[in-house]
């Protein structure tokens, strides 16, 4: 469903704020839920490694502390500088129980070892056992030559080894105290249920103790960019750290740095131990953020919706021009209703431009009878008329007498330059919107005031007509005729004033053309018997003209009969029927001609067309140029069509037979024609006579002989029908300047 762009432009709006801001919310909680877990899983991180450094230290100070006081008793110096062996079992004893002692106070799992230096010997373990001089050396140089500090920690394959040479404080060592600690003490002293990662580094960056050394999660060059960073660090905190080798994002490690030995305790911050806390977050703000986008499209949907309603049903309510009704709706609303107000100007203009049309639809159904008064009470005023009671009314129709010098096209061009000029002419006061009323006829209902007298209306109705009809010789070169109706009251009433005027009109045949004919006058005229006269005379002299084809004859006689018909027909009704007995013999005479003018389809209506035509002038013109002289001309065709075929019937003739007794009235026996009438006919067809046209063709024939064949000129003579060669001679000689015989002897020497 289309909702528009307005819909849109509330609702995208909306939409995209309500997105933001649920965005940005969202956005601000995860992240502050991210640190605030990164902060506690930091926190926690560091309280784990700095619990693990202080576990460990209480245990490596223990041992230290047992060594450190153990040597500076009278006992350990009385055993460090005797000799012990199988036989001194309690010096072993002593010694023995006090690395237990020793044990019980370090971590389990440790095993201690006393070395002496001055006697040579290692109780480890619970076993007394005696060193060669290359081991005592090994030992000496591996912990005592080159070493600033009595006290130090080294990494072993096992674990961690605690060396403290005996006594501490003075440069003459006597003893070695050792404490391997395990990675299985190790492990079981720092490792947590969460399998956190622990390295241990001394302070030279050297790798202690790793939790899992399988894992390469950093490597020694890593260690060593730690040890530096913690040169003056703080004792415990988060370092970020580029990894050596690795393109990924760097890591963060939890330290936490020992005061007693310097050892650095490390822990990373593991980001799948984040992503797994972040896990239920995720999905809380995702089903939240989900919920609330649903809320603000219900929303955003409701809004636009409820704020374009009036929008939707204004642009419904207008029409619809396609898809430019959807482009923009307030600016197509505003569109359309400049158009609606543009329209409505334009329709005003239209409607007055359109009132003429009105007023002339009108006027046509007054004159055909089919207004109802209420219509006419309702039309009027909007017209600019109205009916009252102090009005009378007359019918005017013009009716064209001749076209002049203009074709019969140019009748409507006429018809509408007399009813302009009838608009001009006669005052508006003094009419009603002038029309065609037809095809032929003009109209105008005259208005004049009740107060005026018959006499006066007459006058003035006349001096209009007078005006009309002179205007329309001057402009248009034309002559009209006009028929005038009674005066009547109501405009009802057209229609019987306008059949008055039709009948006034009717007698033009008597009055001639430019008549100005009131219907008062002619229903004046008393009927009484009345002779019809028909020129029978001037009839047949008519078609003995049209017979022969000649057009001079037939346009004399044929105005002299018109013209004594109108003439001694003064009645029109007596007009008529001699017209359509004029007509009726015409027909007969085509058909004993064989000829085709008044049966064709063009002609058909002629009957109509005349009794129709009430200008005497155009009745003239219609039987001359329609009738008339289209029946002489056929007559013409007719008879030159026949001599044609006459004249090449005795041309063949001739070229059959003109080797045997031949003459022009032997063919006209033949044919049954008079032989004159032939020798007429011949001559105008072919140019010279028929005795010339067969003496040529025999001669004709001799020079053909003369040239082919060996035929002598007697046997020529005689075969051409000449019964005396001389004859032949002359005659040949005549036409050719040759005798017979020269000819020959110039035609075989060529």
């Amino acid at each position: 469903m289309n909702k528009g762009s307005m819909f849109y432009k509330i609702f995208i709006p909306i939409l995209v704020l309500g997105v933001g801001l649920v965005a940005s919310f969202g956005s601000y909680i995860y992240f502050s839920t991210v640190n605030s877990v990164h902060e506690r899983i930091a926190d926690s991180k560091q309280n784990f490694i700095t619990q693990t450094k202080n576990n460990l230290e209480n245990k490596i100070q223990s041992i230290e502390y047992a060594f450190d006081t153990y040597s500076t008793t009278t006992s350990f110096r009385d055993t460090v500088t005797h000799p012990i062996t199988e036989e001194d079992f309690i010096a072993y004893r002593n010694v023995n129980s006090q690395l237990n002692y020793i044990a019980t106070m370090g971590m389990e799992g440790t095993e201690y070892s006393l070395i002496s230096l001055e006697q040579d010997w290692q109780i480890s373990n619970g076993k007394l056992s005696k060193l060669t001089a290359e081991e005592r050396e090994a030992l000496v140089r591996a912990y005592i030559e080159n070493k600033d500090q009595s006290l130090f920690w080294i990494k072993t394959d096992k674990g961690i080894r605690f060396v403290n040479t005996l006594p501490v404080f003075s440069k003459n060592k006597q003893a070695i105290a050792l404490s391997d600690i395990s990675l299985r003490s190790l492990d079981q002293t720092i490792r947590t249920e969460d399998h956190s990662d622990v390295f241990i580094l001394n302070r030279q960056g050297d790798l202690m103790y790793q939790t899992n050394p399988e894992q390469d999660l950093l490597q020694a060059a890593d260690l060593k960019n730690i040890a530096l960073k913690m040169e003056g660090a703080k004792p415990t905190g988060m370092l970020t750290l580029d990894r050596a080798g690795h393109s990924s994002v760097p890591v963060k490690v939890i330290y936490a740095k020992s005061e007693y030995n310097n050892w650095i305790y490390l822990t990373l911050l593991d980001r799948s131990e984040i992503a797994d806390a972040l896990k239920l977050t995720r999905f809380g703000l995702m089903t939240m953020g989900a919920v609330l986008m649903l809320l603000i499209v219900v929303v955003a949907y409701v809004f636009s919706v409820y704020f374009t309603r009036p929008i939707q049903r204004i642009k419904r309510s207008l029409p619809d021009d396609g898809p430019a009704a959807s482009a923009n709706e307030v600016e197509w609303i505003l569109r359309s209703i400049d158009t609606i107000i543009t329209e409505k100007e334009s329709l005003k203009n239209l409607m007055e431009a359109e009132k003429p049309q009105l007023e002339t639809q009108l006027i046509l159904n007054l004159f055909r009878n089919r207004v109802t008064p209420e219509e006419l009470a309702w039309k009027l005023p909007r017209l600019g008329y109205r009916e009252t009671d102090d009005k009378l009314y007359v019918a005017m129709l013009t009716q064209l007498d001749s076209l002049g010098e203009r074709e019969a096209s140019d009748k409507d061009v006429l018809l509408l330059a007399i009813n302009k000029l009838a608009e001009e002419q006669i005052p508006p006061e003094c009419r009603m919107l002038p029309i065609i009323l037809n095809d032929k006829t003009q109209a105008t209902i005259l208005v004049f005031d009740n107060s005026m007298s018959e006499q006066d209306i007459r006058k003035r109705t006349l001096d209009l007509a007078t005006n009309l009809m002179k205007r329309v010789r001057e402009y248009l070169k034309i002559s009209v005729s006009i028929g005038i109706s009674h005066s009547y009251g109501s405009l009802l009433e057209s229609k019987e004033a306008c059949e008055m005027s039709k009948l006034a009109l009717h007698h033009r045949l008597n009055l001639g053309k430019e008549s100005i004919i009131f219907y008062e006058d002619i229903s004046n005229v008393v009927s009484g018997p009345v002779l019809l006269h028909y020129p029978v005379e001037l009839e047949s002299k008519l078609f003995d003209a049209i017979r022969l084809g000649d057009e001079e004859q037939v346009s004399r006689t044929l105005y002299l009969l018109l013209a004594e018909m109108m003439r001694k027909n003064k009645y029109s009704m007596n007009f008529e029927v001699a017209l359509v007995r004029f007509v009726n013999n015409l027909i007969q005479l085509e058909q004993v001609l064989g000829i085709e003018v008044l049966l064709t389809q063009d002609n058909y209506a002629l009957y109509h067309v005349l009794l129709d035509t009430r200008n005497p002038e155009e009745i003239e013109r219609m039987l001359v140029e329609e009738v008339i002289f289209p029946m002489v001309r056929s007559m013409k065709h007719k008879t030159n069509q026949q001599f044609r075929c006459l004249s090449e019937e005795i041309a063949a003739i001739v070229r059959a037979e003109y080797d045997q007794e031949l003459s022009l009235d032997m063919i006209a026996e033949r044919l049954h024609y008079n032989p004159n009438y032939l020798s007429s006919i011949f001559k105008k067809e072919y140019g010279t006579t028929f005795t010339e046209y067969l003496m040529s063709y025999r001669l004709d024939m001799a020079k053909k002989w003369l040239t082919e064949t060996d035929m002598t000129i007697k046997e020529i003579a005689e075969r051409l029908q000449y019964h005396n060669p001389q004859n032949f001679i002359r005659s040949f000689r005549k036409r050719e300047q040759v005798t017979p015989g020269s000819y020959r002897k110039m035609k075989q020497a060529n």
